[in-house]
């Protein structure tokens, strides 16, 4: 049965866990987050830094830390790479700067990096609720950004992760001060809140109109180098996490050489699909014909498809801009469907089945 997205009581009550409010409040999160960040004492580094490496798993936290990426591709100096593996590559060593990002502390592929890294002599930072990756912080004075507890990881994502590391980066000499972004970006979301809210109706709510555009077709995500390829696979690892439905994200222009090609599929089985084209004031030139080109062959092809674009004048305020949609957008996707956000089956199964 599907479920009116303009019914307030029946989304709420599917909504057990309130991950609509608490969404709604990203503008309160990310002061929150900044306030604590302002107050964590960190001193300018006195080594070079030859790589960042940010060792995390889950998709928001994760998400968030390749929108970090994204942002600083063209200031800061140092090559940013996420690392998942549960070991450190060969070339981290005393010039290496470390973030273990791990909302319980206990994710093993992390605890395990986390080993590997104490023993390189690189500069470590933890962002943890606690667990082993607290403990470790703390046995070997690495400086330890306390996560709140009780919250959901993928909602604080952007206001307890992105935001601290934002201004730790600058605390260490690595970036410029992010504060009138910061508080742009707060601002900008405070403005946009109703209009994605769930008393907005869906005649005037973007995020409702992607959910039901969306709904039984097979959500695949566009987005360009080097900015909104982050957002891109934000919005794939919501949609599965929230909405519990498989997605698939790619950037441009390098879909174009290969993932492409699929769109030869027979039409009965593209017409399967919901194409999403993620669109960004500081899009290149070229990056703007291929979107349109792009949109040109599939809306003959696609179930679906739809452009979106980010608003605001930072790069932090306008990617904070397009979270802010899609991650309300995957909330909807859920609840149209009658399923709980924050329910899952299958991923503890597959825990009960790998833990033996």
């Amino acid at each position: 049965m599907k479920i009116n997205l303009d019914g307030i009581d029946t989304l709420l009550q599917i909504d057990k866990s309130q991950l609509l409010e608490a969404t709604t409040n990203y503008p309160k999160w990310i002061l929150e987050g900044y306030e604590q960040a302002k107050a964590f004492e960190v001193m300018p580094l006195d080594r070079k830094v030859d790589e960042i490496v940010i060792c995390s798993v889950g998709g928001g936290p994760v998400a968030s830390l390749l929108q970090l990426k994204s942002m600083l591709s063209d200031e800061i100096k140092a090559p940013i790479i996420l690392s998942q593996a549960y070991t450190m590559p060969a070339y981290v060593d005393a010039d290496s700067l470390i973030f273990i990002v791990n909302y319980s502390g206990g994710s093993e592929e992390v605890v395990s990096a986390y080993r590997h890294a104490i023993d390189t002599g690189a500069t470590i930072v933890v962002l943890t609720v606690g667990g082993k990756a607290k403990e470790l912080a703390e046995q070997h004075g690495h400086l330890l950004f306390q996560l709140p507890a009780g919250r959901v990881p993928r909602i604080i994502s952007t206001s307890h992760v992105l935001i601290p590391m934002l201004v730790i980066l600058h605390r260490m000499g690595l970036i410029a001060d992010q504060e009138p972004a910061i508080m742009e970006t707060v601002e900008l979301l405070e403005q946009l809140s109703g209009q994605y809210a769930p008393a907005e109706p869906i005649s005037r709510n973007e995020a409702k109109q992607i959910a039901v555009e969306m709904d039984g077709l097979i959500p695949v995500i566009y987005g360009t180098l080097p900015f909104t390829d982050s957002i891109a696979v934000r919005f794939k690892n919501q949609l599965a996490e929230n909405s519990k439905v498989m997605a698939f994200s790619n950037a441009m222009s390098g879909l174009h050489h290969d993932e492409a090609n699929g769109w030869d599929a027979d039409s009965a089985m593209l017409r399967q699909f919901h194409f999403t084209l993620i669109k960004d004031l500081e899009d290149a030139e070229p990056m703007t014909r291929r979107l349109s080109a792009t949109r040109d062959v599939l809306e003959t092809r696609a179930g679906a498809v739809r452009e979106i674009s980010s608003v605001g004048s930072s790069r932090l305020a306008r990617m904070c801009s397009l979270v802010y949609l899609i991650d309300h957008a995957a909330l909807y996707a859920a609840l149209i469907r009658g399923v709980n956000p924050t329910q899952g089956e299958a991923l503890n199964e597959f825990r009960k089945r790998f833990n033996g």
